[in-house]
Formats: C-alpha cells, structure tokens, sequence
C-alpha cells in the first residue's frame, strides 16, 4: 500500500510557483537571468511617463539629519527630469538624463553642466541611484545562486557593468522568486570594494503595481551612516520627448 502511494505522489507533476520555472521554460540561465532583472525592473520603476515626489533624509553619527526633496519625471527607463524643492537655496536646479548622458542646469550658470551617474548627488545616493533605475540595460546579469530569506526563495544575482558609463562596476542583487520583488543589493567599486548596501522597502499599491515606497542605502565602510529615500504621490503624466531637452529646460528657469 505504501509502495503504490510512493508511485503515484511521485507520477504527480510538479507546478511551479510564479517565478519558479524550470530553466527549459527560458533557454539558458542567462535568459533566465535577464528576464529575471526586467521584471524587477519594472517593478521599481513603470515604464509609462510618471511624476513623483521624493524625500531624501541622511543621517550621519553626532549629526542632525539632512533632508532634501525632488520631484522627478521618467518616460520609460531612458528619459529623466529631477527638479530640486528644497531646501529653497537649492530650488531652480534641474538634472536631465537622457539614455546615460546626464546634465545639470542650475540658475547661476548660462551652460548645462555635464556630470557622471557615479558621482555624489547627497549623502549616499549617487546620481544614477536617481536619475536612472535601468539595471537591465546598464549591466549583464548571472545567476550566482538561491537564498531563503524569512521563508521565501531569492534569486542571487551578479551584475556587470557594461561599461565604465553606469553607476556601480558590479552589483550583488537579490530578487524573490515568487513575484520579482527586489529585496537587497550590494554596489561595488572598480576595486571591488562595497561602497554601499541597499533595502527595497514598504511596497505599496502604485500605478497598478506594488512598488518599493522606501529605499535604504547604507554606506560600506562607515557604520551609521545612511540615506533613505521615500517615494510618494506617484501620477501618470504624459511627457512629450520635447521636455527632456536641454532647450526646453533652460526655459524653465
């Protein structure tokens, strides 16, 4: 009796969860990888044209917090506006990205002024950890391995820079199996140092998708100190390609 009931539990097949297919649905682990950055992708960030205002709090030991607020408007994964209100001193600077060509127009200076994705926007965000969200277009994804965390099955993944353009030479990321939600990351350096870790957290309905309303970048060798970004009031718009030009932004200031 017990034999025939091995038989027939064993004959049963077997059905995958949401995003726990088997690696012949996608053809190679290299597919699987990229599918697998794109859905994450796009759970970050939509795709449509989108407003969104952001808080942006440092804290750094013995300190009093720095807080910082944009606004910033995105059509797809290529096309960036990121006005600064406040603090009112700042207010009138503008950062335009587009593809990975990123300026800032500030009200002192007639000329744009070209700057790097890598470079120090405040406290631990870069430029890029704002202006662009496009990890599958800017690195190579592998599949490292599986992680369980409190319970749930993570994609590992490792991703490579393309080229020396992006904001991070390497990035470690973890990716819950079941749904794509991003869970963590860890950037790394040319060198191959931890800059900094990353949290995706308090994800929330927003514009037909749960999203991260909360991220959280800790800095890799200073204990303490960190920068959390919160995202809300999120609205469609409709963004002609006019404004993400460098002539449409000079007008506005």
């Amino acid at each position: 009796m017990r034999r025939q009931f091995l038989k027939r539990a064993l004959a049963l097949p077997f059905l995958p969860m949401a995003g726990q297919f088997p690696l012949s649905a996608y053809g190679s682990e290299d597919e699987l990888a990229r599918n697998v950055l794109e859905k994450a992708d796009n759970i970050r960030t939509p795709q449509e044209g989108f407003q969104v205002e952001v808080s942006i709090s440092t804290t750094v030991p013995g300190e009093s917090p720095d807080v910082r607020k944009y606004r910033i408007l995105s059509k797809g994964n290529e096309n960036t506006v990121i006005q600064v209100t406040e603090p009112a001193t700042d207010r009138g600077q503008i950062l335009l990205m587009r593809g990975r060509d990123l300026w800032v127009f500030m009200p002192s200076v007639s000329q744009p002024i070209r700057l790097s994705l890598s470079q120090r926007l405040t406290g631990q965000v870069a430029n890029g950890d704002l202006a662009r969200s496009n990890f599958s277009g800017d690195y190579t994804p592998k599949i490292l391995r599986t992680d369980t965390i409190g319970g749930d099955a993570y994609h590992v993944l490792e991703l490579s820079a393309v080229d020396r353009g992006v904001t991070y030479h390497r990035v470690v990321y973890w990716v819950r199996q079941s749904n794509f939600w991003p869970q963590k990351a860890e950037f790394y350096s040319l060198s191959n140092r931890l800059l900094k870790t990353a949290r995706y957290e308090n994800f929330k309905p927003t514009l037909g998708t749960p999203r991260p309303a909360r991220l959280v970048l800790e800095d890799g060798l200073r204990k303490g100190e960190e920068s959390v970004l919160e995202y809300s009031e999120y609205k469609r718009r409709d963004l002609p390609d006019r404004v993400f030009t460098k002539e449409y932004l000079q007008r506005l200031q």
